[in-house]
């Protein structure tokens, strides 16, 4: 209890702290801006390798080069396409409707980071929000802290040298669920930028505060007919064991169109992948599954294949990259049609591409909804109808899914944190970036004066005795006159007395 009270009070006076930075920040220039970003960016550059070591060493998670790879674009990728950005001042004009737009910062930026891809999430996410003038303050994953404090630090001192206000950019020492939950909901926080499991993304859209968060990938790699085979097969294993399949954009499952299949079998372990098959199916399914969730075990998230094998007793090859393993149906009684997180994949065939897109459909909506799906193919037709229907928001084509989703081999744009729409309840569909943390304030001069609406001529409002008097012209015979002029309250006090008097003068005469 005392570590989750130490943890609470971190976040509180953290988020304080960011609070004064922030407010000194929000009147930074564009240039001002740019320049503490660039700073930022560059320091996380050339700090690359020893960070990607240290996430490495601390969270036993994925491959060293690729994880260098991955911080790399987080600071050069990301700040080549924020550099140009317009997110202090006027971003826009419309003259034709006399509206301007002004940027204006959101505020505190609280910061979820995962342990999968610790170093390059935490380098990504603070340069978008600095990009928009906005403090952040980070909530490690509780095995990935000290590498993503190293991050921080390397970033922060790069922002100071550069003129950002300290405390522009922090992170938690000490998170634990209560921390991180003070975190969101702290009264200066302004936004969220959840990147995690399920858990803890469901935690941040239910804090009260407005939250950016992602869903589970489990992306289907399509192979179509008409397809490329080999460079499919290629694409799809790279993509795979890139950093041991840690990304949520990496492939999960093979959709093969059946007159490829032989194909497709002959090219896979050409590229270092084995089918596993009988018995050893089931010892893999044993070593890779929770017993008390049926869920992907944490123990062998972003291992490599040769590991997980050793530690299911299976005997592969040396230098086997990726496990594969048939399937033939989709939910929860087929354990290896889910995300997987590490690199084996799930192998499907089926006969013509409306199949495979029946069957991808089902692979996204049992864990993968509305996020992303790549399709292997030279048919722009099949594409066509891919990209219509597929309840997915990155349809990506002959490339490989886990770095064409984030933006690397693709031209989308480069991010660690991707919506996947309000099919699997995220607030955005996009690549979160700068622009989706400033608020915009919008300026506007009147362009048409307003004029009481007029009724059709010779209709008068029932009931409303005042109308005349409000200006609506009368027709009598046939001529339409203006209508009367309002009275004064002395002639209407005089029209009653007038009327009392008569009144009482009729009475008497009666009597």
């Amino acid at each position: 209890m005392d570590k989750d009270l130490a943890s609470v009070q971190e976040a509180r006076d953290l988020v304080e702290r960011a609070h004064v930075a922030q407010r000194a920040f929000a009147h930074a220039t564009q240039d001002e801006t740019d320049r503490v970003v660039e700073a930022a960016a560059r320091a996380a550059s050339a700090a690359a390798e020893p960070l990607a070591r240290m996430a490495v060493d601390e969270t036993g998670m994925g491959r060293y080069e690729d994880k260098v790879l991955k911080n790399r674009f987080g600071a050069d990728d990301v700040l080549t396409y924020i550099r140009p950005l317009k997110t202090v001042g006027i971003i826009r004009e419309i003259p034709d409707l006399k509206v301007k737009e002004l940027a204006v910062p959101m505020g505190v930026v609280a910061a979820l980071i995962p342990t999968t891809n610790p170093t390059s999430t935490a380098i990504y996410k603070a340069l978008i929000s600095v990009k928009g003038r906005n403090a952040i303050v980070m909530s490690p994953h509780p095995r990935a802290v000290k590498c993503i404090n190293e991050a921080v630090r390397v970033m922060h001192e790069a922002a100071v040298r550069a003129g950002a206000p300290k405390d522009l950019i922090l992170s938690m020492t000490s998170p634990t669920l209560e921390g991180t939950q003070e975190l969101m909901r702290h009264r200066r926080t302004a936004v969220i930028l959840a990147t995690g499991g399920y858990p803890m993304v469901k935690a941040a859209y239910s804090s009260g505060k407005p939250a950016y968060g992602v869903g589970p990938g489990n992306v289907p790699a399509i192979i179509d007919r008409t397809a490329d085979v080999p460079k499919a097969v290629r694409d799809i294993v790279n993509g795979k064991c890139f950093d041991e399949g840690v990304l949520c954009s990496a492939e999960n499952s093979i959709v093969c169109d059946a007159p490829v299949d032989a194909q497709v079998r002959a090219e896979l372990p050409k590229n270092g992948a084995v089918f596993v098959t009988g018995a050893d199916r089931a010892a893999l399914q044993r070593a890779m599954q929770d017993p008390r969730t049926g869920g992907v075990s944490t123990e062998i998230v972003g291992l490599a294949a040769t590991v997980i094998a050793q530690r299911a007793g299976i005997t592969v090859p040396a230098g086997t990259r990726v496990l594969v393993v048939e399937c033939r149906e989709v939910g929860p009684k087929e354990f290896f049609s889910r995300e997987k997180l590490s690199p084996v994949l799930g192998y499907y065939v089926e006969d013509g591409w409306e199949r495979c897109c029946e069957r991808s459909i089902e692979l996204l909506e049992f864990g993968g909804l509305g996020h992303s799906l790549v399709i292997h193919s030279r048919d722009e037709r099949v594409i066509q109808k891919f990209f219509e229907e597929k309840p997915a928001f990155r349809i990506l084509v002959n490339t490989m899914a886990a770095m064409g989703a984030v933006g690397y081999t693709t031209g989308l744009v480069p991010a660690m944190t991707l919506g996947p729409g309000t099919w699997a309840g995220s607030s955005t569909s996009d690549n979160i970036g700068p622009l989706h943390l400033i608020n915009i304030k919008r300026l506007a001069y009147e362009i048409r004066e307003y004029r009481a609406a007029e009724p059709p001529a010779g209709s008068r409002t029932q009931g409303s005795p005042g109308a005349d008097v409000a200006g609506v012209a009368r027709e009598r015979d046939g001529s339409r006159l203006p209508a009367p002029a309002a009275l004064t309250v002395a002639e209407v006090h005089a029209m009653v007395d007038d009327f009392l008097a008569k009144h009482r003068a009729s009475r008497r005469g009666h009597a």
